[in-house]
């Protein structure tokens, strides 16, 4: 098993982790409600996924 013989410098550590980077969530339009949801996810708004109702909205748009 290969180990390394010297401590790796902050710089060099730091360069290395420095292409480490999130990408941001691909969002997608409701085919029902238009809003911009979540891939692969129910609707938040009206609790649509692959053209069946499962669940209540966890938030609406017109609450009083």
């Amino acid at each position: 098993m290969a180990v390394p013989k010297r401590k790796m410098s902050r710089s060099n550590t730091r360069a290395r982790r420095s292409q480490w980077k999130t990408t941001a969530a691909n969002l997608s339009t409701c085919p029902q409600c238009k809003a911009e949801k979540l891939q692969h996810t129910a609707c938040p708004s009206c609790g649509a996924y692959n053209g069946r109702q499962y669940a209540e909205a966890l938030r609406t748009e017109h609450e009083a």
